[in-house]
């Protein structure tokens, strides 16, 4: 067991050395917190700013955030008392203004609050759009993900050890549990760029604990790793001195093979991975503390050392506390529990497993394991049934998908060796080896699939199609990074936030392999429905994050600026008005489509109706273009995911105005087939909510930006930054708010206005939603024969989450209704002369900037500055012209009438 839990109280004063250098130009007013200066405010919290090192402008700008902001929430939905909000609001200043001299776990101990504790409390405390920056948000999840990945490790650290050894001497054991996992903590943050990767700071704690135990007591040893250690590894139970590590002569470390493949076999881990990060990374790490050949145990205190300063150096957590149960680094009881169940699988009969939750170290092993079986079989090398296939081509495409692999693979290695750390090129290439065995096995079962379609056996055009097979390649890197780090997509979704500043990407989570290969996200969702038709072995949870990566592709990815996806649309509005991306008459159609890779990489053809007995030819020159298989396929999906959110979102929000639905979403799908450009470098969320908002205040539904937020954000695989961080114009970002009155509502004005006359327009048809082809069936409940038990879905957004009497209880609103220089910026940006928008109105008018959006101080709107009950100045005033313009058309057709037929 761990050693008896210390004092966790507030360290003395002498502890808190961090660095006073603040962000802000004027140091030498910022070094130390003037109380005079802040009479104003409360003294507790002054006391507070002193004891955490806080500059005046930190305070000052806490100060604002606790009067505008939090003050007056609903202390019921807060269980937290001042001390602790006021701390909080002193971080998210400090963060901001990059003035926190303190390291975090320090800033805990001061707070009183634990890591879990403390991110919910800022969580809590996000309430409006610009409470919680991009900037913050981004440092909080780094900070959670550490803390996750390091309470793992600790947790299997503590059962391994527990095993190994049997050391009598309570003491002794401390200081060699101390000494291991310092050391580890050491490595880790010194050898690992990305300290959040599991499984291989996993991989890299086995070989800390063989340098261990093959320095432990043998006698001491348990089964089986007192077998394991051979007779020649080094076992003297002594320490070196400080004095005496200075003479010892440097040799390589030896490396007792049968122990550390003890160890992996106990843990279910790669030997041959382990290995490699041994010889590369921990041996590199030795040379580096001088520990390399040293015989006798590292001294405690010099390993102590060298982490303090690692760990005041990066400001983060101090996770030598795991030791003595610290406080600040209490889990919830619900993580605990996860963290220490073992995993099993009950069986039921001989086809029903129902599976226990697992740790994160096993279920990451678990997956790993399973993917190199699967693998077992497969070559990194072109089989022979594929070389037959490449000669059978017009133009052998052999040399070229060889010289492509080698290639991409040394791209890959390198962005690896870089996200994860310096001597990790070599575990990189064994990553990058298992992507290639399934990139050539789903390639050529993709080949037998459209041989047995298509009859043919020439596929010449597709095998010499250069996006295919990076797509292709590409995917199956996707499956194997996945494997290793988790099926999760990088924070954000659609972009870095503004807060990072690091220039080497160190996520590896997708849309990474997207950048790597620089490889456009259009492309790469072409191979995705494919590429899991074609590898049956594909489990259930990759299939879903498969189906993840093409909704993050449709919502975001595929509308970057120079993304392919806007030549086809472009292509597609020059043949005629009558041409769309996909005409709104399919949506109630059945999402039926035979279209394979094939098909979407040889677009734009549409294949003729007739069972096609060749490879997709490209339209003749001189021929009117058919729309494009992958455009087509494309917006059809878009289509339906589209409503399933808006009707997501609709269902938590708007239930007491049905007949709503289908208006907004009218608007939604006019604007993804007519102004696709408001979707360039942005979301398709922002998109539906700022539709949502458009219908619901020209028909005089109160429903406020601030409710619709606070709904979206408790959403499954949504994040802050889609309505934190919107592109306004190039270059320029702010809230989902500015989006609405500078970009959104000035361009569908006009429409909008439509939904409020006699006669709007005629509705989008519904879609019709198809079950997802990634799901697998439902489990047989047993002992039954007709009662099936489907997966439970996420209670999150139940109705009863947004009752009338919680959504008026924040306003977004408050935030801009109590900051002058906030109306001030945005008056500014929109009587700037270089901001115009075109006008849609006849007669061909030279574009003339906005007026001044009118903002009241107190109980307005936030997005047009009316109050909440009744409609706009502005919106009456458009719907007056809209109403006069419509008088005299209808006069116009008239007059043309009776011209036409005169009277008797």
């Amino acid at each position: 067991m761990p050693p008896k839990k210390r004092s966790s109280g507030t360290p003395p004063k002498k502890e808190l050395k961090g660095n006073t250098k603040s962000g802000s130009p004027d140091s030498s007013e910022n070094a130390v917190l003037s109380p005079e200066r802040h009479k104003d405010k409360d003294s507790e919290f002054v006391s507070l700013s002193e004891e955490l090192q806080a500059t005046n402008p930190i305070c000052d700008h806490a100060w604002r955030i606790w009067e505008r902001e939090i003050r007056s929430m609903d202390k019921a939905n807060m269980p937290y008392s001042n001390r602790h909000q006021w701390g909080a609001c002193l971080f998210i200043a400090g963060m901001e203004l990059e003035g926190i001299s303190l390291t975090f776990t320090q800033f805990l101990k001061v707070v009183g609050l634990s890591v879990k504790q403390f991110i919910s409390l800022v969580r809590k405390m996000d309430v409006n759009v610009d409470t919680i920056s991009p900037k913050v948000n981004t440092a909080l999840k780094r900070l959670e993900n550490k803390y996750d990945v390091t309470l793992a490790l600790y947790q299997r650290f503590v059962k391994t050890c527990e095993k190994i050894s049997a050391e009598p001497d309570k003491a002794k054991r401390t200081e060699l549990w101390e000494s291991s996992w310092t050391m580890f903590l050491l490595a880790k943050g010194t050898f690992l760029q990305m300290e959040d990767d599991l499984v291989i700071a996993f991989q890299l704690l086995l070989c800390v604990l063989e340098f261990f135990t093959k320095r432990f007591t043998p006698s001491l040893l348990q089964s089986p790793y007192k077998s394991a250690v051979s007779s020649s590894t080094l076992s003297p139970p002594t320490r070196t001195s400080r004095r005496n590590q200075g003479k010892a002569k440097p040799r390589p470390p030896e490396m007792d093979v049968q122990l550390l493949e003890t160890l992996c076999k106990e843990s279910d881990c790669s030997l041959d991975e382990v290995k490699n990060v041994y010889q590369t990374t921990f041996r590199a790490f030795l040379d580096s503390v001088g520990l390399s050949g040293v015989q006798g145990l590292p001294p405690l205190e010099t390993l102590s050392k060298q982490y303090e300063e690692l760990y005041h150096k990066n400001k983060d957590l101090d996770a030598r506390l795991f030791l003595v149960d610290d406080e600040t680094l209490s889990p919830n009881k619900i993580e605990v529990s996860k963290v220490e169940m073992t995993p099993r699988k009950i069986l039921y009969g001989d086809d029903v497993a129902i599976p226990v939750p697992q740790t994160p170290i096993r279920a990451a092993m678990n997956s790993i394991q399973q993917l190199r079986v699967d693998l077992t079989s497969a070559s990194d090398q072109p089989s022979s049934n594929l070389l037959v296939y490449y000669k059978n081509c017009t133009v052998d495409p052999t040399e070229e998908i060889r010289k492509r692999v080698e290639e991409l693979g040394q791209v890959f290695i390198k962005r690896f060796a870089q996200a994860v750390g310096q001597h990790c090129e070599g575990l990189g290439r064994k990553r990058f080896n298992l992507g290639a065995q399934l990139y050539y096995k789903v390639m050529e079962s993709m080949l037998k699939l459209e041989e047995k379609r298509l009859s043919v056996q020439n596929f010449s055009k597709l095998l010499n199609n250069a996006a295919f097979h990076t797509s292709l390649l590409a995917c199956a890197l996707e499956v194997v990074m996945a494997t290793y780090v988790g099926n999760s997509l990088k924070s954000g979704g659609f972009g870095r936030s503004s807060g990072a500043s690091d220039s080497v990407e160190t996520d590896l989570c997708f849309p990474w392999i997207l950048n790597v290969f620089q490889l456009p996200a259009f492309h790469f969702y072409k191979v995705i429905e494919s590429f899991i038709k074609a590898e049956p072995t594909l489990k259930h949870d990759m299939m879903k994050h498969l189906e993840q990566c093409e909704h993050v592709i449709m919502e975001s990815l595929a509308w970057k600026a120079n993304s392919p996806l806007y030549d086809l649309l472009k292509q597609s509005r020059e043949e005629g008005p009558g041409e769309q991306a996909e005409p709104p008459s399919t949506l109630n159609q059945p999402l039926h489509h035979n279209h394979t890779a094939a098909d979407l990489y040889l677009s734009p053809v549409r294949p003729s109706r007739q069972p096609p007995a060749t490879e997709a030819e490209p339209p003749t020159p001189g021929s009117k273009a058919l729309r494009s298989n992958s455009l087509s396929l494309f917006y059809k999906k878009l289509y339906r995911m589209a409503y399933l959110r808006l009707k997501t979102l609709f269902s938590h929000l708007l239930t007491s105005h049905p007949e709503l639905e289908p208006i907004i979403w009218t608007l939604l799908q006019h604007t993804l087939q007519n102004e696709y450009e408001l979707m360039r470098d942005r979301h398709l969320d922002q998109l539906i909510m700022s539709a949502m908002y458009a219908i619901c205040k020209v028909k005089n539904v109160d429903l406020r930006f601030k409710t619709i937020v606070t709904a979206y954000k408790e959403m499954p695989n949504t994040n802050q930054e889609t309505f934190k961080r919107v592109l306004i114009r190039e270059g320029q970002y702010d809230s989902i708010i500015v989006f609405y009155n500078l970009v959104f509502m000035q361009k569908l004005k006009t429409n909008i206005l439509q939904y409020s006359s006699p006669r709007p327009p005629p509705l989008s048809p519904i879609p019709r939603i198809p079950c997802s082809p990634y799901k697998n069936s439902p489990l047989r409940v047993p002992g039954s024969n007709n009662v099936y038990v489907s997966p439970l879905k996420s209670s999150r957004m139940s109705p009863v989450v947004m009752t009338p009497r919680s959504r008026i209880l924040i306003s977004i609103g408050e935030s801009f209704g109590q900051s002058a220089d906030k109306f001030q910026k945005i008056n500014e940006m929109v009587s700037s002369t270089d901001w115009t928008l075109k006008r849609s109105l006849a007669g061909g008018s030279a574009p003339k900037p906005l007026k001044r959006l009118r903002f009241d101080m107190d109980g307005q709107d936030e997005a047009d500055g009316s109050k909440s009950s009744g409609e706009s100045t502005l919106i009456q005033k458009l719907a007056e012209m809209s109403s006069t313009r419509s008088r005299m058309q209808e006069q116009k057709l008239k007059e043309e009438s009776i011209k036409e037929h005169p009277g008797p």
